[in-house]
């Protein structure tokens, strides 16, 4: 199982909402094998398949209790919020505190195929909503106000993430 490059800020793959899932095969079951590596390898507690150049809706994670999958998820519920500091494999090295819905309720398809829904609170649920943000093609530093967010991109344009 290969470890997959991490696309960073400034890719175009990070930037539109990725493609449904079609078909769940042996392909697909390798992919989401390699992202599971490759999120453990970073380390990280979700990636989604466009953070490593692959344009379908999934994302792999855990939070220390065994890795899993969402296949086309959709976050269906939110209640509450909780600021809190966030980082971004794909813009490694960098944190911001976000404010996020505490809890939210993601239905998705598992592995073999079956609509499932699965209640997410505090890291849970806020790995949910980062991940399919990333789905939808909303990057981390898009959740941030518009002063927090200049002056994040003069940052990283600073120390060249964003190729200035």
């Amino acid at each position: 199982m290969p470890i997959l490059p991490i696309r960073t800020i400034g890719d175009p793959v990070l930037s539109h909402r990725a493609r449904e899932v079609e078909t769940i095969d042996a392909r697909l079951d390798q992919l989401i094998e390699d992202m599971i590596v490759t999120m453990h390898e970073a380390p990280g507690v979700g990636l989604a398949a466009p953070q490593v150049g692959v344009d379908l809706r999934l994302f792999v994670w855990d939070i220390g209790d065994g890795p899993d999958v969402a296949i086309n998820p959709e976050i269906v519920e939110r209640t509450g919020t909780w600021r809190y500091e966030e980082g971004c494999l794909s813009v490694p090295g960098y944190f911001w505190p976000i404010e996020r819905p505490r809890t939210v309720l993601l239905r998705y398809v598992t592995r073999d195929g079956e609509v499932a829904e699965l209640e997410g609170s505090d890291l849970l649920g806020r790995v949910f909503q980062h991940e399919t943000d990333h789905l939808d093609g909303v990057l981390l530093i898009e959740r941030l106000d518009e002063e927090e967010r200049r002056e994040a991109k003069q940052r990283i344009a600073r120390e060249r993430w964003l190729g200035n």
